[in-house]
């Protein structure tokens, strides 16, 4: 029996023509900035084609299951399903078949919630619940519409469900989304106004009827890498702003050595024209556009330490890990990672084998293919997510090194550990580079892949995965730690530069750089005396994760 999707439709269409500044999601078009839109408060509306879609897609798989198509996770280890007929003589689902269809369901989420550690932020799940509908509504699913409307109605309604951190190794987040599916049914945890609540007593006080799984919905709702990817989304936030501030940063601790231009000269680079290098060489030279560097000076290095002209290379490293995360998690957000595929009007490419053909339904009006898959793998993101941070390690070995360089008299021709003449009887920022060195060797260690790293699972069958979660949560620190180097970076750099100002006069700053280094003054002052600088590292730190 099919649903009905006028319902749907004018309901959504009404709703889509009063939200002005409400989030669409259509299951092809979504991106990462309306995702976090969404996650951070945003109305969310289904588009009215992306719920027929989906509802066509469930009929689909309903029809299959009468024609007697097996189906992983509806007629294929559905427990009594197994040894009664699905459906009635009038086409119906039978009451046995349902009920063992429903425990089936209820079981797979309950069992599948082994999740555990600290609960991840409220803002990452539910980005991940955008992720997760927005890919449903690409109909490959199979799931009932009341599943995409109860991710919509939590979304809108401030109802976050409460998300172990740890448990999941990367091949569809199995044992943490599915405490998303627990509290759709009233069980389990949730988030409501800050404060952890039953869900039970949620939907309750919301007046919102618990799901009654069925067919695939358990399946659906907890084998995708929805929260994996919203932890690398989450990740590739505080790697941007990283790679953001990286031109200022460098720019100010350059102007600090009075060091030179050359090695992102345009010439210098259409050299040796790799990808992203002409990009990453043209910031800096914007940067650094009206910078006292660009005039002449005798006493200028002819090449500085290799830490300084190789930065070119890092950054541009950087920015094309960025670019590549982006464009894959793109393709992520907007497409299924679901198996077994629902594909409506499929192609018939390979029908004329025996073997693909079983897949294939043509009955009631409906076409398609319902199709074992691999396309829970999202290695190819894990490994993208993994050159990130590589490329992040070489960012940070620079900033350490550029930073120790300038601490040396005889690279920078400044005072050793740049210690002001009323400090001269003090240590100033020699066991500064200690942090710098820890920080820097804690990214080694984060650099180092793990999407090799398991061991097969449930009967050996799943015998790979990727550690997506655990690759973005990395990544993270990684990114965190670039910010952290940075304060750190910016205490040396500043102060090169006040000292290099009592030494000559034509010491002037670029517009950006400038800009930085009077915001990072209103906070932190000339180091005159040794004193504790860890308040200062705080006040570097939230100022470039702040920085626009």
């Amino acid at each position: 029996m099919r649903l009905n999707t006028l319902a749907f439709t004018v309901g959504l269409a009404v709703m889509s023509a009063s939200a002005y500044s409400a989030v669409t999601l259509d299951g092809r078009s979504l991106t990462q900035e309306q995702a976090w839109a969404a996650a951070n408060g945003e109305e969310v509306v289904i588009a009215p084609e992306a719920m027929k879609h989906l509802t066509d897609s469930y009929n689909l798989v309903m029809t299959a299951a009468r024609q007697g198509v097996e189906i992983y996770g509806l007629t294929g280890g559905v427990g009594l399903n197994k040894d009664h007929h699905l459906f009635d003589a009038k086409g119906e689902l039978t009451d046995v078949a349902k009920k063992a269809s429903i425990d089936f369901n209820r079981n797979i989420l309950r069992s599948h919630s082994v999740g555990y550690g600290p609960a991840l932020d409220p803002k990452i799940v539910r980005l991940s619940m955008v992720i997760r509908l927005n890919t449903l509504l690409t109909g490959r699913a199979g799931v009932q519409p009341r599943v995409a409307e109860l991710y919509r109605t939590f979304l809108n309604e401030g109802i976050t469900p409460v998300v172990p951190s740890r448990g999941s190794i990367g091949d569809a987040d199995i044992t943490l989304a599915s405490h998303v599916g627990a509290t759709m049914m009233g069980e389990w945890k949730v988030t409501v106004n800050g404060k952890v609540i039953s869900s039970a007593d949620a939907l309750k006080a919301k007046g919102i009827t618990p799901l009654v799984p069925q067919g695939k919905d358990g399946l659906g709702i907890l084998s995708t890498n929805s929260v994996g990817v919203a932890m690398l989304m989450n990740a590739m936030q505080t790697m941007r702003q990283a790679v953001k501030v990286t031109p200022t940063v460098f720019g100010l601790t350059l102007e600090g050595l009075n060091g030179n231009v050359a090695p992102f000269l345009a010439q210098t680079v259409n050299s040796h024209p790799l990808l992203g290098l002409q990009e990453a060489a043209k910031n800096f030279r914007e940067e650094l556009k009206g910078s006292y560097l660009w005039t002449f000076d005798k006493t200028r290095n002819l090449q500085d330490p290799l830490s300084f002209r190789t930065t070119v290379y890092t950054y541009s490293e950087a920015l094309r890990a960025l670019t590549e995360l982006d464009a894959l998690v793109n393709i992520q957000i907007n497409s299924s990672d679901d198996n077994p595929g629902v594909i409506l009007n499929a192609s018939k490419e390979d029908y004329d084998s025996t073997q693909v053909a079983q897949y294939f339904v043509d009955a009631e009006g409906l076409k398609g293919a319902i199709i074992p898959s691999a396309n829970f793998e999202p290695l190819p993101i894990a490994i993208s997510a993994e050159r990130a941070a590589i490329a992040l390690a070489h960012v940070a070995h620079n900033c350490v090194q550029r930073t120790i360089r300038l601490d040396e008299d005889r690279f920078s021709g400044l005072p050793r550990y740049l210690t002001a003449e009323s400090n001269k009887n003090g240590h100033n920022f020699g066991a500064t580079e200690d942090s710098m060195v820890s920080i820097y060797a804690e990214n080694v260690d984060l650099a180092n892949p793990v999407s090799m790293d398991g061991s097969p699972v449930e009967g050996n069958i799943e015998d790979t995965a990727s550690n997506l979660p655990r690759i973005a949560e990395r990544l993270n620190r990684s990114a965190d730690n670039i910010i952290d180097l940075y304060s750190m970076e910016l205490l040396h750099s500043t102060q090169a530069i006040d000292l290099r100002r009592a030494q000559q006069d034509n010491v002037k700053l670029s517009p950006k750089t400038e800009a930085l280094y009077k915001a990072y003054r209103a906070k932190v002052p000339f180091v005159d005396k040794d004193r504790i600088f860890s308040g200062d590292l705080e006040e570097g730190i939230s100022i470039l994760k702040n920085w626009r």
